[in-house]
């Protein structure tokens, strides 16, 4: 692999600008190839060829150099091209880094001239960011030093461990109360031992040598004196306490709030180790592109000048610097002593998740079931016409009572294979959507995993499709069999029931990341509101009809005679028509709370009018309901034109934020003009078409409306084609809208989350 691509595949992401930018380099080097292959003047051939050849033969009689000198290598001060030095900046105590090309009078030289000023101000680039890195980790164990110690204290309070427990000689109300009251006396208990983050003491190995406990400083109580626990509003609990009290609240010293406090201090030292990780990354990726370039430079111009440059590299602060790898030993340390009980092993495997590896299996099932299915819809297919389903009188019954059981299925396997897509092109163009989405480590599915279980269901969902073609019933009863009927019920259950299995087959890790963004989706207003939760509830505005299907379920097989597959209710349960209304209308009330709590936390304007987007769809979707539901009331053309004028804003009004707000295009003013300065796609026609088709099915809304039919489709097919339609627009609308979250990630170096800690010091000073 070259290293441009193996550059590429390594850098963070979310850090690419900040990384020396490798392909300009080696385009301006190009250029000098070029300049100097059009430069150079072309010999006729037998002059090139007798030239080559009297220079081999003098070549024979040169003075021999010995042999433990280097080959070629220039006598000191011969062929020197460059004089790298370090300038102070005036007013500031930072210098950077520059470069004098001591050959730009010689041919090309000038293009040698242009190299060194953007190789200077690639490096200086990096040095900056990464010193400006160094220096918040390092604030940032500062703060975890401080966390530690009150989690330490803490937790000699509550566990109360064997080997002090002489010391502690009052009632745990008393010692609660002193803890908080009077100060301890500078009560310090030896046995509890910390590993400090800002120390020093490495061996020559990297690991942190074994101290007597002397060495140590001992966790103290008396931090307890300024501590209280932070309350994040991200619980239906803490959401209260915050509205009606204050965001702190002072230690009760129970085993529930030890719990919470290591388990958000895990999460944050986690976190904190990865991003040392990339950061070590960082520097020796960059280290290793310099040395690169450097080295592409000597070759093409034939000059000696890397080893000058490499080795001010070696010595600049990028380097030198070896405060990210003493930290991240540090962080080791304390993670398994602490969270791992001293286990290494164990301590280490929380900290290096190991990486996600692609299984045979699944490519194989994927095939199979994806062969199985094609042969299940023709199967399909030809039934259907062996048993006449596709006359007119037969295919009305069929169509009212059978079809909706089965186009759930539909639609959620066409939701899957669209994510499946998705996420292969987020894959194909490096975004980093495990991040943006919040998936644990390793646990994320890809696009063949995804693909696996939707061509599972399909093949399940086609099976009891064929099963259930039978339209024959007893001729004495005028009954279908049960068995037959129960089916799309009992595969609904079987679906259910994988979905919330407790075992650890079929990737549970998923499954429950999934019903977890589902309860925030109903418990809007109670919970914090994070990407996955909204992405979640806006794929659910495009599964209105999944839902009304959940509906047509609970009624045909608990309101009715399903053995006879009646639906009468369909037309005579006025419950079932509010109903219907009312389902519709949950995710949209859903990502309206959902708008409403995020403008209240993060008084962010543009929130309000997020909401008033759905609100408006709201109301849209009521009109057309009900216009449907009384086509045949005098009052028809009253909803009809309601339904029409709500329909027509909502669509314009959703049209526009899709493109403008989520997918952050049409900036006239870009480097892409109508587009935005950043793109995945380097064709920007596919931008433009994607603009023109998000209009169009966005437009197809309004067909509800308009009540446009297609002679040989029945009304209930047309639905279902519009919903899919629908889900279409909602994949597409997926990839454009998590690359536009993922340049905002990049534009801010936003490549980490942000871990709330569990103890606020009052006293910012106390140590």
């Amino acid at each position: 692999m070259k290293f441009g691509k193996e550059l590429a595949s390594q850098m963070v992401q979310e850090w690419q600008a900040a990384y020396m930018d490798y392909q300009g380099l080696k385009a301006v080097l190009k250029n000098h190839v070029a300049f100097r292959k059009n430069s150079a003047p072309s010999p006729p051939p037998q002059e090139a060829s007798r030239s080559r050849s009297l220079k081999r033969r003098i070549s024979m009689y040169r003075t021999f150099s010995g042999l433990n000198s280097l080959r070629g290598s220039p006598k000191k001060g011969d062929d020197e091209a460059i004089l790298v030095s370090s300038v102070q900046q005036e007013g500031s105590d930072q210098s950077y880094y520059q470069t004098m090309f001591l050959r730009s009078s010689e041919e090309g030289g000038q293009i040698e001239l242009e190299f060194f000023r953007k190789l200077d101000h690639e490096f200086n680039k990096v040095v900056k960011f990464y010193s400006e890195k160094v220096e918040q980790v390092k604030a940032e164990a500062e703060e975890l030093t401080k966390q530690m110690n009150a989690l330490i204290a803490l937790r000699i309070i509550v566990d109360k461990p064997t080997a002090v427990a002489a010391q502690f000689s009052e009632a745990p109300a008393t010692v609660a109360a002193s803890v908080n009251g009077v100060k301890q006396g500078g009560l310090r208990l030896d046995a509890i031992q910390e590993v400090e983050m800002s120390s020093e003491g490495n061996d020559g190995d990297g690991e942190v040598t074994a101290k007597r406990n002397g060495d140590f400083r001992p966790a103290s109580l008396d931090v307890l004196d300024h501590v209280k626990i932070n309350v994040e509003p991200d619980t239906p609990a803490s959401t209260l306490r915050n509205m009606v009290g204050s965001s702190k609240s002072d230690l009760s010293f129970s085993k529930d709030e030890l719990t919470s406090a290591e388990e958000k201090l895990k999460q944050a030292l986690n976190e904190f180790y990865q991003k040392l990780r990339f950061l070590k990354s960082y520097c020796f990726m960059n280290v290793l592109a310099f040395s690169k370039i450097m080295k592409k430079y000597d070759k093409i111009t034939s000059r000696s000048a890397s080893k000058a440059y490499v080795e001010m590299v070696d010595n600049s602060y990028l380097g030198t610097s070896d405060e990210v790898n003493k930290l991240i030993v540090r962080i080791e340390a304390t993670f398994i002593k602490y969270f791992a009980n001293g286990n290494r092993r164990k301590g280490m495997k929380s900290l290096k998740p190991g990486h996600k590896r692609e299984k045979h299996r699944t490519t194989f099932f994927l095939g199979l079931f994806t062969g199985c299915s094609i042969a299940l819809v023709v199967a399909i297919l030809v039934s259907l016409h062996g048993r006449a389903l596709l006359e007119p009188e037969e295919r009305t019954k069929y169509m009212e009572s059978i079809f909706p059981l089965y186009s759930l299925f539909g639609f959620i396997v066409l939701h899957m294979l669209m994510y499946g897509a998705d996420t292969f092109f987020w894959r194909r163009y490096r975004v980093n959507y495990p991040f943006i989405f919040g998936f644990k480590s390793g646990t994320e599915l890809g696009f063949r995993e995804v693909l696996l279980l939707a061509s599972g269901l399909s093949v399940l969902a086609l099976a009891a499709v064929l099963s259930n073609l039978d339209m024959e019933m007893e001729p004495d009863t005028k009954e279908y069999s049960t068995l037959t009927e129960l089916v799309p019920l009992t595969l609904v259950s079987v679906v259910f029931i994988i979905t919330i299995c407790p075992f650890n087959i079929i990737y549970r890790s998923s499954r429950y990341f999934l019903i977890h963004c589902a309860w925030h989706c109903i418990c809007a207003p109670l919970y914090k509101i994070t990407l996955p939760d909204f992405f979640l509830a806006d794929q659910l505005t495009s599964q209105v009809q999944s839902i009304r299907c959940l509906l047509f379920y609970a009624y045909y097989y608990f309101s009715g005679d399903f053995t006879t597959r009646a639906n009468n209710f369909l037309k005579d349960s006025n419950s079932y028509h509010i109903l219907y209304i009312v389902v519709a209308i949950i995710p949209f009330w859903s990502r309206l709370i959902q708008c409403l709590r995020r403008l209240i936390e993060e008084k962010d304007k543009s929130q309000a009018l997020n909401g008033f987007k759905y609100f408006s769809t709201i109301v849209a979707l009521v009109m057309r309901t009900m216009y449907s539901q009384k086509q045949k009331d005098p009052s028809a053309m009253f909803w009809k034109i309601m339904a029409a004028s709500t329909s027509g804003f909502t669509t314009i009004f959703n049209t526009y934020w899709d493109v403008v707000i989520d997918w952050g295009l049409l900036q006239r003013n870009s480097r892409n003009p109508w587009l935005r300065d950043k793109l995945l796609i380097s064709n920007k026609a596919v931008y433009f078409v994607a603009i023109v088709l998000n209009i169009l099915l966005r437009l197809v809304w309004m067909q509800l409306v308009l009540d446009f039919q297609i002679s040989f489709l029945h009304p209930k097919g047309m639905v279902a084609l519009i919903a899919c339609l629908e889900i279409l627009r909602r994949g597409m609308w997926n990839f454009f809208r998590v690359e536009n979250e993922h340049f905002n990630n990049v534009g801010k170096y936003r490549a980490f989350k942000t871990v709330p800690l569990p103890f606020h010091y009052e006293d910012e000073k106390i140590m």
